[in-house]
């Protein structure tokens, strides 16, 4: 049973974000496992005070759909479906999931839709930098330039018969900026079969999605950090999905500058400037591409971009205090500004 109305979070593993999660707590229910390398923790509320409390199976369930999507999307196992695919990567045609083939459609559609600048495929550019960060040697234009070669979305071809080709040698399929918010999609529609209307589904403390309203409340409120620290304002989610990215949320330092996690397709480089994106929208997958899209686009780009969307707002924050927003961000969440 949850019994505050207010708790304490930090995303240390993505970006340096605090939230608060305002959730009345009379008859509803949590519970957090980790999965997909974080914490996955889920709040189910009763639609009135007449409905039961849920059955402890129904956590069983979800958490169990979240740990086989993993087992499917991770790159961390040799023997995962994605794993294998990169393998095989240059080599023909390679039989995955279906569930694997409906991310990859998926990531191909906001691939498109966001200029590039959301790519799954962006494999080698991140083991490159990953290896600069490790040596303390930054990449030569060469090297970077064979990476981006082998980098493009373009070069994914998905079949009707559940096959999916990657058409040059050294591809990677990397799906860390999205499967998050693909899983939560998937616990949403089990849950709206089940007739759950009011639930909180936070995966990571990035990505999440707000189910209904909590008792006796308006919405899900969540209490946002800016980059640098200090709080930005409080915002009322109700049947969104958020995901907050974070351009500095793993960094690393060679020869005195500092280099962060996102790495822009287009250049072949990681991003310098430290910004923290906020983007709701009408699926956790869309919201999580759309995110990692506006940190590369930034203030002009991005949140053009974001503006003609429908159900999608957004709000860009800098360490230097500047913050930059869609015209429906206030109306759309509440925005309290502090």
């Amino acid at each position: 049973m949850v019994s505050l109305a207010y708790r304490s979070l930090l995303l240390t593993a993505l970006v340096s974000l605090g939230l608060s999660l305002a959730r009345a707590a009379l008859g509803c229910q949590s519970d957090g496992r980790y999965v997909m390398g974080t914490v996955l923790e889920i709040t189910l509320c009763p639609t009135g005070p007449d409905q039961p409390a849920q059955d402890h199976h129904l956590f069983d369930v979800l958490f169990a759909t979240a740990t086989r999507l993993d087992t499917l999307f991770t790159t961390f196992v040799p023997t995962s479906p994605v794993s294998r695919l990169n393998a095989q990567a240059g080599r023909g045609a390679v039989a995955v999931p279906p569930e694997l083939v409906n991310i990859l459609s998926v990531s191909l559609q906001y691939w498109r839709l966001t200029k590039g600048t959301f790519d799954v495929t962006v494999g080698p550019l991140m083991a490159l930098w990953r290896q600069a960060g490790e040596t303390q040697t930054l990449p030569s234009p060469t090297a970077i330039q064979q990476a981006r070669s082998r980098v493009g979305s373009e070069k994914v071809i998905l079949s009707r018969h559940g096959q999916v080709t990657l058409a040059r040698h050294g591809m990677a399929i990397d799906l860390g900026g999205i499967g998050k918010g693909y899983a939560l999609d998937q616990l949403v529609s089990l849950l709206k079969a089940r007739n759950v209307r009011h639930a909180l589904l936070d995966f990571g403390q990035s990505s999440l999605w707000a189910l209904g309203q909590p008792p006796a409340a308006p919405g899900w409120r969540l209490l946002l950090r800016q980059p640098n620290g200090h709080f930005a304002g409080i915002v009322t989610l109700h049947d969104q999905a958020l995901s907050v990215s974070g351009s500095f949320g793993q960094t690393f330092e060679i020869h005195g500058r500092q280099y962060g996690h996102v790495i822009d397709p287009r250049s072949g480089e990681p991003l310098r400037r430290d910004l923290l994106a906020c983007v709701i929208a009408p699926n956790a997958a869309q919201a999580e591409a759309l995110s990692k899209a506006l940190l590369i686009l930034g203030e002009q780009d991005g949140i053009y971009l974001l503006e003609h969307l429908p159900g999608v707002e957004a709000l860009l924050l800098a360490a230097n205090g500047q913050c930059w927003m869609t015209t429906g961000w206030v109306q759309a969440t509440a925005f309290t500004p502090l």
